[in-house]
């Protein structure tokens, strides 16, 4: 029985070339392409049954690729989702995968490597030995401690997000200034943003302080 797959990808030459290759593969069937999210999710609506696999770009107009990835595995929970793109930076990484990826493979990847790649994620649900050696395990674990807060820091963080100053701050909170200068970097540093505007910004769409 043939391993069935399902693609999105909004470059079309790309999208074509991709399923010749892998309808070339013993094996293997393409039931599905679509340009967008949106579109691939109305065409396994008409399958009989989901893919095994579906492979999706990151960035595609009208749904991209993590909301897809989400609102398959929401439909389809058996069916296995790979993340394809030109990007090996690791906010988009992590990104996919906690969406529900279960490997990311760069488009520049070798033929003989995707279809071991395809097989790997249809046997045992993972596959990590991508093109761009990323250690997936890290950076998911790096990513939940940058999200970690002691209390002191959230205290600050509660206080930057007021009009006080920031010796005004360190009087409050019965430190230096210095200190308060090191819990500041620490903020930038884990909400990865570059200002106290930005700080402020992040916190309220991380849901970490309400206004």
């Amino acid at each position: 029985m043939n391993i069935t797959i399902g693609i999105a990808d909004d470059h079309q030459l790309f999208l074509k070339s991709l399923s010749l290759l892998i309808n070339s593969f013993d094996g293997f069937l393409i039931v599905a392409e679509a340009v967008n999210g949106a579109e691939l999710l109305s065409r396994l609506a008409l399958l009989p049954t989901p893919p095994d696999i579906v492979l999706i770009d990151v960035n595609m107009p009208v749904m991209d690729g993590a909301a897809t990835t989400q609102r398959i595995l929401s439909i389809y929970p058996n069916t296995k989702v790979i993340a394809l793109s030109m990007k090996d930076n690791d906010a988009t990484i992590i990104e996919m995968l906690k969406a529900g990826c279960c490997a990311y493979l760069l488009k520049d990847i070798h033929p003989t490597e995707l279809e071991k790649a395809l097989i790997e994620v249809n046997e045992t649900g993972l596959y990590s030995n991508d093109a761009s050696n990323v250690n997936y395990r890290r950076l998911l674990v790096q990513s939940e401690q940058n999200q970690i807060l002691t209390e002191r820091e959230k205290e600050f963080l509660s206080l930057a997000c007021s009009d006080l100053t920031y010796k005004a701050i360190a009087v409050k909170m019965n430190v230096t200034e210095r200190t308060v200068d090191g819990y500041r970097e620490i903020l930038f540093h884990k909400l990865n943003v570059q200002s106290r505007t930005g700080m402020v910004l992040e916190a309220l769409r991380r849901q970490l302080i309400s206004l």
